[in-house]
């Protein structure tokens, strides 16, 4: 029998059919133990950083030294703030118990808990010192925020690994921008003449602690793109299409706080897109937003190694080469500290590449 050559259209069609990348070369189980032995290295490095750099406590301050007589608008500011801190009880619950299979996410919770407890204090300690509010108004306040319980928005691991990237890149800049009108760099009626030293320092201190708390996030969550890209760019999509800051519900007047946060260009929309969104979308190697969610329109599914289907993602989407030097540095970092206390001669750290940035199917 002749063998014929198969027609032009049939190849063409096959072709369109073929995924411009494969599954990967891993297997589920493969890439989930890459991925918890290195949020496990990372939480013992961070850990040891964060005793070293950022052991403070909320009464340490010269708060004898605080303005009193700040203007509404900006007790207002930190009067939210407090509201916001206020629920690290819940926060650090609900978070550990979602992640408790996981040692280095569960463990860093604990810890990340223990440094959010302290905002609190420390925005309490500003309230207090601020005399604007009587302390037993304070402590009605207190109470009336713990009639309300904060739930995670979702209760996927995935999706919150993306949340709180999001959440904690845009608490730093909310105080980062009070720290600027504390500077007396702020035209914007109610929060001109506000110069104060210690509200600086208040706002700074914590800003410090969330932009930490911001890169550790941002490993795990470029642990799991790198890994799992598609089911991370589709969380990413949903988590970007509902975000909101925690705790809002709770706050007694949210319409007078998130007023003041707009007209001190502390934070909103404006903020939220240019300084949170797009920074955030960069340092996960996301081309754009547009490109993100064209992405996941146009992914397809094929067979991982495990035999199940997943989507592919369309790496026009992904800086992927990027991606992979961070999370290469992610763990050479890790295996840096380790070597240091000798872990390495018990249970070394070994990064493996995923395989999809050196094995593309392109059509």
């Amino acid at each position: 029998m002749a063998i014929t050559e198969p027609e032009e259209t049939i190849i063409k069609e096959i072709e369109e059919q073929r995924p411009p990348f494969p599954a990967g070369l891993l297997s589920r189980k493969e890439k989930d133990k890459l991925i918890e032995r290195g949020i496990r290295g990372l939480y013992r490095w961070y850990t040891t950083r964060s005793q070293e750099s950022r052991n403070w406590h909320p009464d340490s301050l010269n708060w004898r030294a605080l303005r009193t007589d700040h203007s509404p608008e900006v007790n207002t500011v930190i009067e939210g703030f407090y509201a916001i801190e206020h629920y690290a009880p819940d926060y650090t619950i609900k978070l550990t118990q979602m992640m408790r299979k996981s040692y280095g996410r569960s463990h860093f919770q604990l810890r990340w808990g223990s440094e959010e407890e302290k905002h609190a204090d420390m925005w309490r300690n500003t309230l207090l010192f601020l005399r604007f509010r009587t302390p037993e108004w304070i402590d009605d306040y207190m109470h009336f925020l713990s009639e309300g319980e904060w739930q995670p928005p979702w209760d996927d691991p995935l999706r919150m690994a993306i949340y709180v990237v999001i959440q904690e890149r845009a608490t730093q800049l909310n105080y980062l921008n009070l720290a600027l009108i504390a500077a007396g760099e702020s035209d914007k009626p109610g929060f001109t003449n506000s110069t104060d030293p210690v509200l600086v320092e208040v706002a700074q201190t914590i800003a410090l602690d969330e932009a930490a708390h911001y890169n550790f996030f941002l490993e795990v969550a470029r642990l799991f793109l790198y890994y799992y890209p598609a089911q991370t760019l589709e969380a990413l999509v949903d988590v970007i299409g509902n975000f909101a800051m925690p705790a809002q519900d709770f706050h007694p007047d949210m319409d007078r706080f998130a007023e003041a946060l707009y007209q001190g260009a502390i934070y909103g929309p404006r903020q939220y897109t240019r300084d949170v969104l797009k920074m955030t979308l960069k340092n996960l190697s996301v081309t754009s937003r547009k490109a993100l969610d064209r992405g996941i329109k146009q992914s397809r599914r094929v067979p991982d190694l495990d035999g199940n289907m997943v989507d592919t993602a369309i790496f026009d989407t992904l800086d992927y080469g990027s991606l992979e030097t961070a999370v290469k540095r992610l763990f050479d970092r890790v295996k840096t500290y380790e070597e240091k206390i000798g872990l390495d001669e018990i249970d070394p750290v070994h990064f493996v590449p995923s395989g999809l940035a050196t094995n593309p199917q392109k059509t």
